[in-house]
């Protein structure tokens, strides 16, 4: 096939340079937001003392991402790349200045925050698909692992140093003008991105030809791309899997601290998991996951799951500390390795469409099993902890006996089911080989002018 100059390409100095330029506004803004989650959550929880309102939250959440990221996808291939990004941020600004509006005139209600994280989520499904394929257009190949490691660093530091703040903000200036300063960290990155970041169109290909159409087509041609491919949809499929198991733990992290110790140890121990993600992201970047990333990512949800269900085993404050942040450290690893992995396989000006419908698939589970949480939790696994109840004799001499203790059977089990999962996923030949059988796209599957 005729090469192609469809594109100019991006010198790997200049496209780095670029690349930086919008993950150091994606890292402030991304602070913010930690901000504003950590007070908001413990804002419902403080008013409601429920988990089936942290959970219907939490759903609100991953909601658009499941309903809406075809369509963001499509809307991210037809426009420029920084576009998107722009107009997601200004969403996401505007919900978050309608937070500090509410609280500070004393108009906020709890039920508020799952109509305000439909609306953030709605924009952040723009979000991801235009960013992750711009790190295509801006690096070389060999660097996908490496780079896609230093964006989960961009969630590591927030992560860090956000709980932490967010803790003693909380308390000091409360929820309305801890979310102000969510706005203004939004408004540095528009500014960021209209002055000083270009992003280049990507080259043609022929997938992108054949995807052109009505945006119905467009939406559908995501979809087509990944089973067409079956390797991608085994991988696809674990994710699934795992985001499931997911789903079921985040709910029962809140209630497990909050009902032991105050808010504080709860930003403490978010502060030090962001420490064990921190040093992930770190190992990432400068490793790159190896040659077969698929290894290292199936690996790390293996060793991951271990952590997770440690976790459960006793309510003691070291035991938690240790291995939320082996289970953070294990993160990064997965979504870099994966991410690269679909980088590399996928055509740039396609990438918007597939990688949108990829995490609808993917995030679909978490519309679900956030809302599983609170009936097992409640219903089964606290009454059967209990003094007498079913499962006290059997497992009470591992994980001591009372209604608080069900929680951390539970999250023993998602942790052992996590690692069941990973491992199991290894013996499965497409997911295994996804990187052998799979050609990756080449300059060469450009379309001409």
């Amino acid at each position: 096939m005729e090469q192609a100059n469809s594109a100019p390409a991006v010198q790997p100095a200049h496209g780095m340079r670029t690349f930086f330029t919008i993950w150091s506004g994606q890292l402030v803004s991304l602070l913010g937001s930690q901000l504003t989650g950590f007070a908001l959550g413990v804002w419902v929880y403080a008013e409601t003392s429920s988990v089936m309102m942290l959970a219907l939250t939490q759903v609100a959440q991953q909601i658009p991402y499941v309903l809406l990221s075809p369509l963001a996808g499509v809307l991210s291939d037809r426009w420029n790349r920084r576009t998107a990004i722009i107009v997601s941020d200004l969403g996401c600004g505007a919900a978050v200045l309608g937070i500090a509006i509410l609280f500070l005139t004393g108009n906020l209600r709890a039920w508020m925050a799952i109509p305000i994280n439909l609306w953030m989520a709605a924009f952040n499904t723009l979000m991801w698909p235009a960013l992750t394929a711009t790190v295509t257009l801006l690096v070389p190949k060999e660097q996908f692992g490496r780079v896609n490691g230093i964006m989960q660093l961009g969630e590591a530091i927030p992560q860090i140093a956000g709980p932490a703040l967010a803790g003693m903000l909380y308390v000091a200036i409360k929820m309305g003008n801890m979310a102000l300063i969510d706005f203004a960290t939004y408004t540095f990155s528009v500014l960021l991105l209209l002055f000083f970041v270009r992003i280049p169109a990507p080259p043609r290909s022929l997938d992108g030809q054949k995807a052109k159409g009505s945006v119905w087509k467009e939406m559908r041609f995501g979809l087509d791309y990944i089973f067409e491919r079956k390797g991608l949809l085994a991988l696809l499929t674990f994710f699934l899997l795992t985001n499931f198991l997911s789903g079921i733990m985040s709910p029962l992290i809140v209630p497990l601290i909050l009902d032991n110790w105050d808010a504080a140890t709860l930003g403490f121990l978010s502060t030090l998991m962001g420490v064990g993600m921190l040093v992930g992201t770190l190992v990432m970047s400068a490793w790159g996951g190896g040659k077969r990333k698929v290894y290292t990512l199936l690996g790390a949800g293996a060793i991951g799951g271990l952590f997770l269900a440690a976790l459960g085993l006793r309510v003691s404050l070291p035991l938690i500390a240790v291995c939320g942040v082996g289970l953070m450290f294990m993160g990064p690893f997965m979504n870099a390795c994966s991410q690269a992995i679909w980088q590399a396989k996928v055509a740039p000006d396609v990438q918007g469409r597939v990688f949108a419908v990829r995490r609808t698939i993917a995030w679909s589970a978490m519309m679900v099993a956030p809302l599983l949480a609170a009936p097992l939790a409640d219903k089964v696994f606290k009454p059967a902890m209990t003094e007498g109840g079913a499962l006290a004799a059997l497992l009470g001499p591992i994980f001591g006996v009372g209604a608080g203790r069900g929680v951390g059977v539970l999250i023993t089990l998602v942790g052992l089911l996590t690692v069941l999962v990973s491992v199991g996923a290894f013996f499965v030949p497409r997911i295994r080989n996804v990187e052998i059988d799979l050609p990756d796209f080449k300059p060469e599957d450009e379309l001409a002018k």
